[in-house]
C-alpha cells in the first residue's frame, strides 16, 4: 500500500478496481487518508463531452459560464473559486463545436497553458463595478461585443446563448445585439446529473479526507474547546491535503444544536453536551464531502432524551437510505420516507436529500409535507451521488440529532460512500 510520509496522503495505485471506483479512498493510513490517484485528464475530458451531449439534446450551439464551478466542469481550470464566485471576474465561451474559450482573470493565462478542454485564453473583461466605477457602461459594450462575436462565429446561424450567471447589464446588452439568452443552469445540472468513473473517484477522496478532519475533531473534542476551534480541525485537514475551502458554518453544540441552521460560535462546549455539525467540505479536484455526526462531548452519558433525538434520526436516515435505487422517482421517494410524528416533525429540515459533485447539486428531494409548494420529480439513475439527510428536534430537550450520509445510487442496493461510523453506543 506504499509508506505514509510526514502525514501526506499515500496514493494507491494497485486499489483501483477495472471500473476505478475502488472504495480504498475511505481508509486511512497513518495520519492522512489513502487517495485514489484520478486520471485529471480523462475528468476534465469526460465532463466536456458531457456538457456537450446536454447542449446538443437541448438544442443549444453555445453556452457561456460564470460560476466557478461550472467553468471547471467545462474546462477543468480553476482559479480563486470563492473571490470568483462573487466578483465575475473569469468566464468560458463553449460551443457545441470548435474551441472553447477560456477568459482569465488579468496576468492568469499561464494557468491553464495546455490545458486539453481550452482552445483558446483571452482575457477576461470585467465590467463589475468595483474594478470598472463608473466605467461599466463602457466595459460592458466591450465585453457584448466580444462574446456576439463568438455566437456568430460558432452558433451555426442560431442567435442564442446559454447562460448560467449574468447581470443585468449584460444581459441587456447581448439582447440589444439580437442574442437570445436561455437557461445554462439547467442545462449543466442536466450534464452534472450522473458522475464518471474519476469523477466518483475524486468524490471518494474527498470524503476520505472530510473523514480524517473528522477524526481529528472527534480526538480533539474535550470539555472546554470552543465550537470554533473544534470546526478548525477540519478545515486544516482538508487544506492539508489538497482541498479548498467548506462552504457554510454548521457545527453546535447544548442548546445551539436546536434549531438547526445556527452558524459556529465561540461557544465553550460542555461536558455531555450534543454536537452536531454538517461538514459541507469542497476538498481537493474541487469535489464535495457532505457528512452530518452528532457526538456527546466529554464523559458524561447520554441522557434519556438524548438517546430518544439520536434514536429518531438514526431510524429515519436508515429508512431512508434503502429507498435510493435506481428507477425510483423523486416522488416515489417523498412517498415512503419515514413520516416523522409530531413533536419531531414540527422541527424536521424541508430536504431529504440532495445531489452533490462539484459542490451541492441537482436533486433536491422535498418532503411530503413538502412536496405539494416547492416539490418536482424525477428519476434516480446509477451513477448519482446522493447526500441522505436527518434531523431530530422535539422542542423539549433543547438539543438537535443531524445526521447525514453520502451514497452512490446503483441499479440494487445504494453504495454507501461516506464511511465514519455512527454512535452505535447512543441507540
Amino acid at each position: 500500500m506504499g509508506v505514509q510520509e510526514c502525514g501526506r496522503p499515500v496514493v494507491v495505485a494497485e486499489a483501483v478496481t477495472a471500473e476505478g471506483i475502488s472504495a480504498a479512498a475511505t481508509i486511512t493510513g497513518g495520519t492522512g487518508p489513502v487517495l485514489l490517484p484520478v486520471d485529471e485528464v480523462a475528468l476534465d475530458v469526460d465532463r466536456l463531452t458531457r456538457l456537450r451531449a446536454a447542449m446538443a439534446a437541448s438544442g443549444e450551439s453555445a453556452a457561456l459560464f460564470y460560476d466557478p464551478t461550472n467553468i471547471r466542469y467545462a474546462t477543468g481550470t480553476s482559479n480563486m473559486q470563492v473571490y470568483a464566485g462573487h466578483n465575475a471576474c473569469r468566464y468560458v465561451f463553449v460551443p457545441l463545436t470548435g474551441p472553447v474559450v477560456l477568459f482569465e482573470f488579468s496576468g492568469c493565462a499561464h494557468l491553464s497553458d495546455g490545458h486539453p478542454n481550452v482552445g483558446e485564453i483571452r482575457p477576461a473583461v470585467a465590467w463589475y463595478h468595483f474594478v470598472t466605477g463608473p466605467r461599466v457602461p463602457e466595459k460592458v459594450q466591450l465585453w457584448a461585443a466580444e462574446i456576439a462575436d463568438l455566437v456568430t462565429a460558432h452558433g451555426g446561424g442560431d442567435r442564442r446563448i446559454a447562460v448560467d450567471r449574468l447581470d443585468p447589464l449584460g444581459a441587456w446588452e447581448l439582447q440589444r445585439r439580437g442574442i437570445t439568452i436561455s437557461d445554462g443552469q439547467a442545462l449543466v445540472a442536466t450534464a452534472k446529473r450522473v458522475k464518471g468513473a474519476e469523477e466518483i473517484k475524486a468524490i471518494r477522496n474527498a470524503i476520505a479526507v472530510c473523514e480524517t478532519g473528522m477524526r481529528r475533531m472527534r480526538q480533539a473534542l474535550v470539555p472546554g474547546i470552543t465550537e470554533q476551534a473544534l470546526w478548525s480541525h477540519l478545515h486544516q485537514v482538508n487544506i492539508e491535503f489538497g482541498g479548498e475551502w467548506i462552504e457554510t458554518r454548521l457545527l453546535t453544540s447544548g442548546p445551539r444544536t436546536f434549531p438547526w441552521y445556527q452558524e459556529c460560535s465561540a461557544r465553550v462546549i460542555a461536558d455531555g453536551d450534543m454536537v452536531s455539525f454538517d461538514s459541507d467540505l469542497i476538498g481537493a479536484h474541487g469535489y464535495g464531502a457532505d457528512i452530518s455526526r452528532s457526538w456527546i462531548a466529554g464523559d458524561r452519558r447520554a441522557s434519556d432524551a438524548q438517546r430518544r433525538l439520536y434514536a429518531t434520526a438514526h431510524q429515519m436516515l436508515q429508512h431512508n437510505i434503502a429507498l435510493f435505487r435506481g428507477g425510483m422517482t423523486f416522488k416515489e421517494i417523498s412517498e415512503r420516507a419515514w413520516q416523522l410524528s409530531e413533536p419531531f416533525a414540527s422541527y424536521s429540515l424541508p430536504a431529504l436529500a440532495h445531489g452533490i459533485g462539484l459542490v451541492n447539486e441537482y436533486p433536491l428531494i422535498l418532503s411530503k409535507r413538502h412536496w405539494e409548494s416547492s416539490g418536482y420529480d424525477d428519476v434516480l439513475a446509477p451513477g448519482m451521488v446522493i447526500c441522505v439527510e436527518a434531523y431530530a428536534a422535539d422542542g423539549i430537550c433543547g438539543e438537535g440529532v443531524k445526521l447525514e450520509q453520502q451514497i452512490l445510487i446503483t441499479e440494487a442496493e445504494p453504495e454507501l460512500l461516506s464511511q465514519y461510523p455512527l454512535e452505535e453506543q447512543l441507540l
